[in-house]
Formats: structure tokens, sequence, C-alpha cells
């Protein structure tokens, strides 16, 4: 951020006049000369920008300063107590800032107790993770959180405990390191948006701890929360109406967005900025390499808007930004909102989120198969998916979470498409509600007042693997295998870090058991979180069986995406197939280029030669998908939802199959 020549010498003023007792300490504590050389390099660099950044939040509360000297104390003391492993690896990134951009990564998502039970369980399968080549693991929800009901672990009760039934937060930092020792980096969830109700800053607060209950949004009456409620949208309407909650025990309400046992905090507190800036630091030096910032759009309130998206929830996450630039700079930051297509681009930039989910995208892939056309896919993607330079999507096709059909509007209409009518079409089809769906998925929050809905369901159950085995099918079952590939296909080379939920490369199906525990059954979202599926995982090799057809296509897949420089980078450029069930993009990086094209139908579908000597451009081409040439001087066909990654040939390929 620029600032006038007036903040700028205010900033340089407070550092100059901070900076000798921040040293002082940091001595005192045993912080080495080079150690300390580093750290003021780098505040020196970033101090201007996080200066006027909390300036801008916090700069008119009368402890403006005390906050400032205490977060930068707790900075210098994070990066002193940071282990070596962690520093090189900081040296290294900052030296490789574009490392995430590499062709060989590749993003997986588990919960460790219903992957495998513990942390110390989980090591044994790093060298699976290695064979199917992760270089990035998302371990959901982990810490202490409430028994029971605690939103799958995003109510948390203390950042700084490992749930007991898991392990310890010391067999967590073994466990990154290890990780990281197999160039697999760590990703967890930073839950900064509430705490749990169990949290020792709501225990507090419970207690009458005026300090505490500003850490907070807590009110005697309903004035403000009614005031407030005229403009907020329901989250979660089948579990609670409204964004409050009564809390008998202390006769006040209490800003809940979410569930009544998550209390949304008061960043508009300074104490609560630095609070969490430090549980951050600690979740850096455990070994994380990438912070998912969950419900980042919800963070700052403000009487009479939406209370979401707010110009101060970029402020926050982006001085957070400048704190991990010093203290842990080897630190990345994954953005989660599930919003409007522009919301979701705002948040990402490398002074904010470097990463960023790509929802847009998950959803418009389930709408093209359901619709088999590409019309809106195409026509989104092509104007709502080029990042800043040094940002990166992370491209998956479900995660723990439901699916929402957050495509613009004008966007759908632009193609004739009626918004509210073609959400109601995806949620009845995706449920299995319209005739001739091959998806069996459940409803998630449906909301009686506007007829709004989301889906659950695994990859395989939504692609119609489920129904298929139902019928027994042999026909069915190979489209469903199609389906799940296809759609593998387009994450691993569109563009960005491909991220897979784990057991969706061994085909796993509904787990329609959640319903059996009270602590679940009102949450649709578990039909998706079944355990480990072993039975399948030990079928993998096997290309006879459903779970080895799937996993061999995978894995062959992901081989020769890490192989294919076109594919590093995230620039994609659309083209044009003249047909509408036929999706085409094409890679490049420097001299090497890739055309791609989808069948995203169950009909065979043509493509005419000319485009690929247009878009290729050439005359020869090989598949490197099925290892065959590809003459443009002929119409290309492909079968029900084939898929093609054509690299132009110097020469004419005369040996080659055709």
């Amino acid at each position: 951020m620029q600032l006038d020549d007036r903040t700028q010498r205010q900033a340089a003023q407070a550092l100059q006049r901070l900076l000798p007792r921040i040293q002082q300490e940091f001595v005192a504590r045993g912080g080495t000369p080079a150690d300390w050389d580093g750290f003021a390099a780098r505040l020196n660099r970033e101090w201007p920008r996080l200066f006027g950044l909390l300036l801008r939040l916090y700069g008119t509360q009368y402890d403006f300063f005390y906050h400032l000297e205490q977060l930068l104390h707790a900075m210098a003391a994070s990066w002193q107590a940071r282990p070596a492993w962690l520093k090189q690896l900081d040296a290294a990134r900052e030296a490789d800032p574009d490392w995430f951009q590499s062709e060989r990564m590749l993003g997986a998502m588990l919960y460790v107790d219903r992957f495998c039970g513990t942390l110390q369980r989980l090591r044994d399968f790093v060298p699976y993770f290695k064979e199917l080549g992760l270089t990035y693991l998302h371990l959901m929800p982990l810490f202490d959180a409430p028994a029971g009901n605690n939103d799958g672990g995003y109510a948390v009760s203390n950042y700084r405990k490992v749930d007991p039934r898991l392990g310890t937060i010391e067999e967590l930092a073994a466990l990154a390191h290890e990780l990281q020792a197999e160039g697999i980096n760590l990703v967890l969830d930073f839950v900064f948006n509430h705490t749990s109700d169990e949290h020792e800053w709501a225990r507090r607060a419970q207690a009458g701890d005026p300090e505490y209950q500003e850490f907070y949004l807590i009110f005697p009456d309903r004035s403000l929360p009614d005031a407030y409620e005229r403009t907020l949208r329901e989250i979660f309407p089948s579990v609670r109406r409204g964004s409050f909650t009564w809390r008998a025990d202390m006769q006040r309400w209490v800003w809940t967005t979410f569930n009544s046992f998550q209390w949304d905090l008061n960043y508009a507190n300074p104490a609560v900025f630095r609070a969490m800036a430090e549980e951050m630091l600690f979740l850096a030096n455990v070994g994380v390499a990438v912070l998912r910032l969950d419900a980042v759009a919800f963070i700052w309130k403000r009487l009479g808007t939406s209370c979401e998206n707010q110009p101060e929830a970029h402020l926050i996450i982006q001085a957070f930004n400048a704190i991990a630039r010093v203290a842990a700079p080897a630190l990345l930051f994954k953005s989660e909102a599930i919003v409007h297509p522009d919301d979701v681009m705002s948040y990402i930039s490398p002074q904010e989120c470097q990463l960023s989910y790509n929802p847009l995208l998950m959803a418009l892939l389930w709408e093209t198969l359901a619709t088999r056309q590409v019309r809106l896919l195409a026509h989104a993607l092509s104007h709502r998916f080029r990042l800043p330079s040094g940002c990166a999507w992370v491209n998956y096709l479900r995660s723990h979470d439901d699916i929402g059909w957050t495509f613009d509007d004008n966007d759908a209409r632009a193609v004739g498409i009626d918004p509210w009518g073609h959400r109601q079409f995806l949620n009845a089809f995706y449920t299995g509600r319209f005739p001739g769906s091959f998806a069996s998925g459940l409803p998630f929050q449906e909301n009686p007042d506007t007829g709004d809905a989301r889906v659950s369901g695994t990859l395989a159950s939504l692609a119609g693997l489920e129904r298929a085995l139902r019928s027994g099918d042999p026909g069915a079952i190979d489209l469903a295998i199609r389906r799940i590939v296809l759609l593998h296909s387009i994450i691993l080379s569109i563009g960005g870090i491909p991220l897979l939920y784990l057991g969706d490369e061994l085909g796993t199906l509904n787990d329609y058991s959640y319903v059996n525990d009270p602590t679940k059954a009102a949450d649709s979202r578990w039909v998706h979180r079944p355990p480990r599926n072993q039975a399948a995982l030990d079928q993998r090799h096997d290309p006879a069986s459903v779970p080895g057809r799937i996993f061999g296509a995978l894995t062959r897949l992901i081989r020769l995406r890490q192989r294919l420089p076109a594919l590093r980078d995230g620039a994609m450029e659309l083209v044009r197939t003249d047909n509408e069930h036929v999706f085409g993009y094409v890679r490049q990086d420097g001299a090497h280029r890739l055309l791609v094209l989808a069948n995203v139908s169950e009909q065979p579908q043509t493509v005419e030669g000319n485009l690929l000597r247009m878009y290729g451009p050439g005359i020869h081409f090989i598949d490197l998908v099925s290892e065959r040439q590809v003459p443009a001087h002929q119409a290309l066909t492909l079968q029900p939802y084939q898929f093609v990654w054509l690299e132009p040939a110097p020469w004419a390929a005369a040996d080659m199959p055709t």
C-alpha cells in the first residue's frame, strides 16, 4: 500500500523509537546477531506497509502504540524461537518465491481421525502420499474442540493443543518436519473468525471479565442484534435462525455467524488482532507451510451492511501477511471465501493471500457435467480465471464442505440461463430428484423461505458411480469412471495447484452411517467424510477393480503432469471449440505448449482439425494421454468423456499409432 509523506515519517519515527527496545529484549533472550540482522532487515522492508495497515485499523485507539510495541516483541520472540530447519526453509522460499507454481505440485486433504486415527499412525502413510505424488497435505481441523458437535473441528478451543484423541502438538511438529523432508508441505486451517465457546477467552468472558468480553461481540439486549439482522444473510438456517445466540449464563446475546457454540471475534479490538497474530506465528513455528484462512469474508462487522467482505477484512489479512513476511517468511496464506466470484478474487494478491480455493471452477465443472454443455463454464472462466503474478488457484472438485452454486448471475444471463432456476435444477440433479440424473447427493441447509440449498456427496457418488454400482450395469460404471477421471484431468491441467480429497482417487462412495451418530445426524456433509476404505486402498493396483481403474488412471495423469513444463504456473488461454459439449484451453510456459480438449458428454463429439492447426499450432500432434498421433488435416472425434492433452509434434510422427 502507498503511504503519504506524513504517514511515512510517522512510521519511520515509530520504528526508530521502538526498535532499540525490541533488539535489547531479543539479545537478552540469547538471540544471535545473525538472527537479529535477518529479522531487522525484513522488518525494515515490511514496516511501512504494516504500520500503515495497523494505523488505518487501530490508529484511533488510545493504546495503539502499546499494542504496536507488544506485537513487535511477539514477532521478534517468534523468530528467535523458530526451529533451524524452518529458518532454512525460509531462506529457500525467499530465494524461490514461485516454488508453489511448479508442475510437480499436487495437494490432498484428509481428516486424521477418519483417515487413520492418530498423527502417529499418519506417518505410516507417508509412502502412500509419495506414491500419489503429493507435495502438499492439508490436515483438516485437529485442534482441541468441544466434544460432540464442533462443526467438524472448526470450533477451536485451543490453537496450541491438538485434540488428545489425535495426538500432541509435539507429534504434529515432528510430522511437519518429516513431511517437509519428503517434499510434502503441511497445510492447516487457521480458524480466525471465531473460537469455540470453550476457549479460554470465551470462558473468561462468560465469567464476567470485561477485557475478554471485548474479545467478542456481546450485547445486553436485542436492540443492536435486531439492527444488524436486517442486512445479514443466514448461513446455517436449518441449525439456527439468525446470527445471534442467547446465553442464559451471561444474560447476553453473542454474535455467532455459524453455530451457537462458535463465537465471532471482535477484530475492532486491537487486542484480538494481536492475540490471533501470536496464534498464527505459533502455528508457523510448528512447521505449517500454508495456512488456510477460514471464513475470511466474515471477520469485520459494520451496521447496515451484510457484514461480509468489508474493507477492513482485507486490511487485517494484509497485516497478518506482513507479519508473516518478517517472522515466518516461508508461510503462505490460502483464502477460503465461498462468496461471489468478484469477492473471491479480491482476497488474492502477494500482499494478502497468495493462494485461493477456486470455488467457481469447482461449481461450474459440476454444472457442466449436469448440462453436458460448456457455455457457462467457458464464459465465466474467460474473465474470472487470471490471477495477479505470484499467486495461484487451488483447484478442487470437492472438499470437506458442501457444493454451492456460486456463479455470477450476470454470467448466467449472458449465456441465456436463468440463474435462480438453474440453481434449482442443479440442486435437483445432484440430489437425484431430476429425471435421468446419475447423481446420488444429499441436500445441505435447505432454506424453507428462499428455496436455497447446497449439495453434499462424495465425488464418486455425485459422478454416478454409486448409482451405477447399485444397478450393476457395466456401461453405467464405465461412464461414471470416465466422469471421475475427466474431472480430475481438468484440475490437473488447467493451471494452479490440483487438490484431491483423499478417497476420491479410489472412488469412495457416500457413507450414510453418519445418521447413526447424534452429533452428526443433522449435518449431511458427513456423508462425504467417510473413514478410509482400506479394501479399496488394497485394490488400487488391481486394474480389474473399480478402485484400481480410477487409481491407475489418475496416477498416470499425475506422473504425466509432473513432466510437462507447459503446466507450470497458472496462465491459461481458453479456445473456441465450436462445439458446446467440448471444453478447450491452451497451457504454455516458454516454448512448451499444450492444447487440452475435453468432451463433457456421454456422446461422441467432433472438433474440426482446423481448430487444432490454429490453436496448437501445427499440423501434427501427439495426444500425451493415449500416446497416439493426432493429425490436424482431419476432424478429431472425442469419445464419451474423453480428453486429450495435445503437444505439437516437431516431426510427422509416422511411427505413432493413429
